[in-house]
């Protein structure tokens, strides 16, 4: 139950923004609810006064349909029985006149929420607004008043319409705006309400603390029922039944759950559920609401299942899942870095970057960071896939190795006008997961990918050699990617090969040392492919822009990485017109070609698959030769933009 405890902590710390609400990016709201709470989105909003008089109505607008609302532990977990929320709910539970507009219903909703709502008004801890709406739900004219004022509409019959369809006879010419925000037919709405009282500046009942107060005081006077908590260990009453609508409003999946007594939950290991744990009313609420209000503020998630990370102190922590440009995202482009860098530089900015995070405000060494994955198998059930709780700072540090020790150059930032730039990067899981198993892995692939390269980034275990295997096999087929995504596919799978190979101290620039024969036959790859690329590119200019096709190292590359003794032949003799076309310039690229030959070992010219070591030589060899100012006919510019700039093609350095 350390989650629990942790979570209902979290709630504790930040009480301070208890009800209030904020926006995310698309628009929509969402709030840390206080206990006894939940959240629906409305449809519709009723405007009353201080006598229980309807004074307006409207239609919400999507965007500012999530309401906080009263809620007891049966309406949080009711299904097909007819169970009330205490203030707002459906037409079936508000509006006296239902049956009349929408047929019979089973048991007595409307009746048992009048009466639910007449104990709250009778109690102690009675509200004047909670009265208003009492006096006029008792009327039982909701739906009149509501078609009165155009927010709902029937048919000819005088019953709620069903559906709008265009051109119907019977039915307006215009679509009604009940049916742009409700899924279903208009017997589903959900309804609050504003009681406007004079000297009280909020009428809004959703986010008015005193009425959300004043229910949480009555409900408490029926929690009679007391154990010993399992995770505070104190003597409180217990919750009966646990939240659900976790990840998002129509979720009915939940973490904690006993309601089998069949025997086929318990299976004779315990009589009750309460033996196999007792979660306190007020941690229960406290720790749910809490991760509700997590996910809803900085969690990912992808085909429902849920990554989040947060801290003790500072909620905002770099995630996992997330690239290392996250972490300056705020600092107009300057996390950039292009690839003339060194390690040591681009280490030095990642760990500028998380300075901030590490000493924000007093340094403390207590200060904690929980990392969470939770997901649901059955509509019904969610279990927590993940759940680890480090030291902040060691938290830090883990990001920093990952970032330090996982990285290339590719395109793998998005700058402000939405394109993505040429820099140096870490891959994100997502990244690596495409980059595996290309731009159609569907959300199961990715979430399951996603979760598995977790503990490689937090717990510094490797990475599971059949995704190595897999990014590296995709790379070496480039004639068979789509849409020019080869390059990032190249850059990704040269960070995970250089993570792979880690303690044999690859880095991004060249290595003009090693004799190991993988990387050595990347160069001679390497060598080819920017030789020929330039010549090609030299008869496009010549005949008008044709669209020059593809290099023959390209077109060999994946049996290349199976034979490369026999292809290395066939693409060597494949550039001797261009080398003859080249008279006196084609000595550099000789002269380069022998030096690398020279560093093989005899024995190791052979055709022996390569490993992905031959990706980084291949990768480092082409940055060099399009970056180098030692070659008189390089260009300038990168090899992804050397297409670009064709049409402005520069001449010799």
């Amino acid at each position: 139950m350390n989650w629990l405890a942790n979570l209902s902590k979290t709630y504790d710390d930040h009480a301070k923004v208890v009800g209030q609400f904020e926006t995310k990016k698309n628009g929509k709201e969402y709030a840390l609810i206080p206990i006894s709470h939940t959240t629906q989105t409305a449809h519709i909003e009723v405007h009353l006064n201080a006598s229980g008089e309807i004074v307006n109505a409207r239609v919400v607008d999507k965007n500012d349909g999530s309401t906080i609302i009263p809620c007891t532990e049966a309406a949080a977990s009711r299904t097909s029985a007819p169970v009330p929320y205490p203030l707002f709910d459906k037409l079936m539970y508000v509006a006296g006149d239902y049956t009349s507009y929408c047929g019979e219903v089973k048991g007595t909703p409307h009746q048992d929420y009048v009466a639910q709502l007449k104990a709250w008004c009778e109690s102690p801890f009675s509200h004047a607004k909670v009265q208003s709406v009492l006096d006029y739900v008792s009327k039982g004219t909701l739906i009149a008043d509501l078609v009165d004022r155009g927010v709902l509409h029937t048919d000819n019959r005088g019953k709620l319409l069903d559906k709008w369809v265009a051109g119907a006879e019977d039915q307006e010419s215009e679509k009604p705006k009940i049916f742009n925000v409700i899924a279903s037919d208009q017997s589903g709405a959900f309804v609050r309400f504003r009681v406007n009282i004079p000297g009280q500046p909020e009428s809004r009942l959703w986010r008015d603390a005193s009425v959300q107060q004043s229910f949480i005081q009555f409900y408490e006077m029926s929690l009679q029922d007391k154990d010993i908590c399992f995770v505070t260990g104190n003597y409180l009453p217990v919750a009966d039944k646990h939240a659900s609508r976790i990840r998002h409003s129509g979720d009915k999946s939940k973490l904690i759950s006993a309601n089998d007594s069949s025997g086929f939950t318990f299976r004779g290991r315990f009589r009750t559920s309460r033996e196999a744990a007792a979660v306190s009313y007020d941690v229960s609420q406290k720790g749910h609401n809490a991760l509700k209000w997590l996910i809803d503020k900085q969690g990912t998630t992808i085909d429902g299942k849920v990554f989040l990370v947060w801290g003790s102190t500072s909620l905002n922590m770099p995630e996992p899942q997330k690239d290392n440009f996250n972490l300056w995202e705020d600092e107009d482009d300057e996390g950039i870095i292009d690839g003339d860098t060194t390690h040591k530089e681009y280490a030095l900015q990642v760990r500028k970057a998380l300075y901030g995070f590490r000493y924000d405000g007093e340094y403390q060494s207590k200060h904690k960071v929980t990392i969470m994955i939770v997901d649901a198998a059955t509509p019904g059930r969610m279990s927590i896939m993940y759940y680890q709780r480090v030291d902040q700072n060691e938290y830090l540090d883990r990001i920093a190795v990952w970032h330090e020790s996982c990285y290339w150059l590719y395109r793998n930032w998005k700058s402000k006008d939405g394109k993505k730039v040429r820099s140096i990067g870490t891959p994100t899981p997502k990244e690596i997961a495409f980059a595996a198993y290309g731009q159609r892995a569907s959300d199961k692939i990715v979430k399951g990918l996603m979760e598995r390269m977790l503990p490689c980034i937090i717990d510094q275990q490797p990475i599971p050699l059949d995704i190595v295997r897999s990014a590296i096999h995709r790379a070496s087929n480039p004639v068979g990617i789509e849409d020019g995504g080869w390059e990032e596919t190249l850059g990704i799978t040269c960070a995970l090969v250089r993570k792979h190979h880690e303690s044999e101290g690859f880095e991004m620039t060249l290595n003009t040392e090693t004799a190991d024969r993988n990387y050595l036959f990347g160069r001679l790859l390497a060598v080819a492919d920017v030789l020929e690329e330039r010549e090609l590119d030299r008869e496009k200019v010549r005949s008008e822009g044709t669209n020059r096709r593809a290099t023959n190292a390209i077109r060999y590359m994946n049996i290349f990485s199976q034979r490369p003794e026999r292809t290395w032949k066939i693409i060597y003799e494949s550039l001797h017109p261009h080398l003859t076309r080249m008279g006196g310039k084609a000595s550099n690229y000789n002269r380069l070609i022998q030096e690398i030959s020279d560093k093989f070992k005899i024995e190791d010219f052979n055709d022996r698959p390569l490993s992905g070591l031959y990706l980084l030589g291949y990768s480092s060899q082409r940055n060099d030769l399009y970056t180098s100012k030692k070659d008189k006919d390089s260009l300038t510019t990168t090899p992804e933009d050397h297409e670009e700039n064709q049409s402005n093609e520069q001449g010799d350095n």
